[in-house]
């Protein structure tokens, strides 16, 4: 097919994938250009989205008081949420550098809007959830594409939904998704933080993947590809 990817295509597509990081420090001061940012808007904007509904929408922010009130947001959930855990757990959370939400020259925020189009949307009405999942699809676009362009993002989920509707002054039904930090910065790390620090670690895709039923690790159908994912290819 005239479409297929070229063999270095693939390599540039999987190079994004293992290296894309969740982006909280080492953001530098360079503005991001208008036409990088188009882009990968663009990127966010082609998702698959359930019945065609694209129903997401992109707030841009680069107003610094709007900035510093997330930021307090942040904190106020940081705070609280550590108390869900014990130490000696609490302090190495609390020490984490988790969002970049003021050194960032752009936030983003990516909403949800249920009523597009209208009431019925195919493939929702089974599965309500479905429209919350495509603006996830929209989000690893734009995250992907960040990253193709050397672009950093951090998805910052400690945060008030109250708080970002509020400020960003967002319909009632409109649900906030996700709050995101995007700059340049000086190097991409070799790993997620989270995993370097020890919180938690990266699962091998043998322990993830089951074969025609939950918990079926041995089907005899699928020798084959079993041997493969024990390998666990590493191409971060």
């Amino acid at each position: 097919m005239k479409d297929n990817f070229t063999e270095e295509e693939k390599r540039g597509f999987y190079k994004a994938i293992y290296s894309r990081r969740d982006v909280r420090s080492h953001f530098t001061s360079k503005p991001i250009e208008d036409d990088i940012l188009s882009k990968i808007l663009h990127a966010a904007h082609h998702a698959p989205s359930v019945g065609f509904s694209q129903p997401w929408n992109f707030i841009l922010i680069k107003d610094i008081e709007t900035k510093k009130k997330i930021k307090e947001s942040f904190e106020e959930e940081k705070n609280r949420s550590s108390q869900l855990v014990e130490e000696p757990k609490r302090s190495k959370y609390l020490s984490f550098k988790l969002e970049g939400i003021l050194e960032s020259p752009v936030n983003l925020c990516v909403t949800y809007d249920p009523s597009k189009f209208g009431p019925f949307v195919i493939g929702r009405s089974s599965i309500p959830e479905a429209g919350l999942y495509s603006v996830c699809c929209a989000i690893q676009n734009l995250w992907l594409s960040a990253r193709t362009e050397g672009i950093g993002l951090g998805w910052v989920s400690i945060l008030s939904n109250e708080t970002l509707k509020e400020n960003l002054e967002l319909p009632e039904h409109v649900v906030p998704v996700a709050y995101l930090c995007l700059g340049y910065v000086d190097d991409f790390a070799e790993k997620p933080d989270l995993e370097t620090a020890g919180w938690l670690p990266r699962l091998e895709l043998k322990d993830v993947v089951y074969f025609e039923k939950w918990n079926d690790q041995k089907n005899e159908n699928w020798r084959s590809i079993q041997k493969m994912i024990r390998e666990n290819f590493d191409y971060a």
